[in-house]
């Protein structure tokens, strides 16, 4: 089962993990190469309302999604951004962040932002078949933690 945040950022297409309370998706916007959406399974709206066992399996999603990352474009900084305005499930935006640019699929991506706050409307919608790669790409890679 899944919820609407979930079902918006693609899931199930752009699953790459999940852990017991988590899903780790691709951002079908690419802010910079990398960029995930973290979301909760629990059904809550407010980050204060997810269960301790929530907020304890919350550390391995990210420890996995650091792991993940690093080693796929050796980020120099990561941002977890939890903009619910618009998707009203708990989740974060997951940024990577590097100073130089990254290469996928034929795509140069660069961080706009950098070393500033991540500027979010310079994301790039990949093509359905770099998408593709990416999240088989990125599933191959993970890591449980």
């Amino acid at each position: 089962m899944s919820n609407a945040t979930a079902l918006k950022f693609g899931f199930p297409h752009t699953l790459i993990a999940e852990t017991t309370h988590w899903w780790v998706l691709l951002r079908t916007r690419q802010v910079t190469l990398g960029s995930l959406v973290l979301v909760c399974k629990q059904a809550v709206t407010e980050f204060g309302a997810v269960s301790p066992a929530g907020c304890a399996d919350l550390a391995l999603a990210t420890a996995g999604i650091e792991r993940l990352l690093k080693d796929f474009v050796a980020y120099e900084r990561i941002n977890y951004l939890m903009l619910m305005m618009v998707d009203p499930d708990v989740h974060f935006h997951v940024i990577p962040r590097y100073s130089d640019t990254r290469q996928y699929a034929g795509l140069t991506l660069a961080d706009a932002g950098w070393p500033n706050p991540p500027q979010l409307g310079t994301a790039l919608e990949l093509p359905a078949d770099a998408q593709a790669a990416l999240v088989a790409e990125l599933k191959q890679r993970w890591v449980s933690p």
